[in-house]
């Protein structure tokens, strides 16, 4: 619990020696930093105190009336509720902050898992909805890599999101996602199961990330599919391999070699990244023998039923029977709700951060 005395005490203290004209730059760029975290903060819990405040003197005169003014009250109360809510996501915002990278562009990574063809269909269907996702919200969708199976499914697909705050809506789609339909393949009509992986990655700097170019085995090729004669005859495409590692990266969405090569290398980067993450978020489960929000590749996130017409989030146990208006591109009411489930798994993990310390 926060101790709000305390807090404005060191608040008025902090405002007291920014008067010292003897301050060093830096001390008092800290302070200056640090005080007006602390008048944020303050800023919320006082809105929030009024909030309560008008929400109790409503309900207490509501039962002295009737008829409209009981109505009018009853509404006040709603509004304020409203608003109370709001400002007590900005306040858990500041106080247990979400992931720096939540305003970037994504790389979202789609393979086909079990299941074959109809894993590979599937594919498409997460990669449409995705883009309709995407472009409902104004953001740029490109496809840097894909492998095409000889009935039009991706068994290997990475495109590009571009815009503010990609990561922070589609972080939560790291996982396994699980389809039961019956496969256009299929001629007894039976219900079969398929899989396909999805990986987020956020997209980084360059300053970010240094690699070493010696680490770096760098082939050009010629790029396929569709693109013209240009695509065909010239040796555009790029395969970056990271030799510690072994991960490869392939481009070829671009009709200049260096911008493909450059588009690599952002994805290498992100895919060292969440590499290192993922190491340390696996120490931290070994320590705490609980795992917290580590969207693990293995993990089985979410299940789409289509005979049912029913979509399982199996995080955060929510099932809607929407599932024809998701695959459309309709994610918010399965995204709003794990970003709501995130800030409350951060709240927990800083309040075992401080019994532990």
């Amino acid at each position: 619990m926060i101790n709000w005395e305390l807090l404005q005490q060191e608040y008025d203290q902090l405002i007291q020696r920014l008067v010292d004209s003897g301050l060093d730059q830096r001390t008092r760029a800290n302070m200056q930093k640090r005080a007006s975290q602390i008048a944020e903060v303050l800023t919320l819990h006082k809105q929030i105190t009024e909030c309560d405040q008008t929400i109790a003197e409503c309900e207490q005169q509501r039962e002295k009336e009737d008829g409209e003014l009981r109505d009018l009250y009853t509404q006040e109360i709603s509004e304020c509720q409203i608003k109370k809510t709001d400002l007590d996501h900005q306040l858990e915002d500041i106080l247990y902050p979400s992931d720096p990278q939540d305003d970037r562009s994504v790389f979202i990574e789609i393979r086909a898992g079990a299941g074959g063809q109809e894993a590979a269909l599937f594919a498409v269907d997460l990669f449409k909805m995705y883009s309709n996702y995407a472009l409902a919200k104004n953001w740029q969708v490109s496809v840097v890599e894909d492998t095409v199976t000889d009935l039009g499914g991706f068994k290997e697909l990475i495109m590009h999101i571009r815009g503010r705050g990609v990561y922070k809506y589609l972080k939560f789609e790291s996982g396994v996602h699980r389809v039961q339909r019956v496969p256009k393949t299929e001629g007894a009509g039976r219900i079969h199961t398929s899989t396909v992986t999805v990986v987020v990655l956020p997209e980084l700097d360059d300053r970010e990330v240094t690699i070493n170019q010696n680490d770096l085995r760098i082939d050009t090729y010629r790029a396929g599919g569709a693109g013209g004669q240009h695509v065909n005859k010239t040796d555009s495409a790029v395969r970056l391999t990271h030799i510690p590692t072994g991960l490869v990266v392939t481009c070829q969405d671009e009709r200049s070699q260096i911008k493909n090569r450059q588009k690599a290398m952002k994805i290498l980067q992100a895919r060292l990244i969440t590499l290192e993450k993922e190491r340390k978020e696996a120490e931290l489960s070994a320590t705490r023998k609980q795992q917290v929000g580590s969207g693990e590749r293995a993990e089985k996130i979410r299940t789409y039923n289509f005979p049912q017409n029913r979509i399982s989030d199996h995080r955060i146990d929510l099932t809607l029977k929407k599932l024809d208006m998701v695959m459309q591109g309709d994610l918010d009411d399965l995204v709003m709700p794990l970003i709501d489930w995130d800030r409350v798994e951060r709240k927990a993990k800083s309040t075992l951060d401080a019994e532990q310390n």
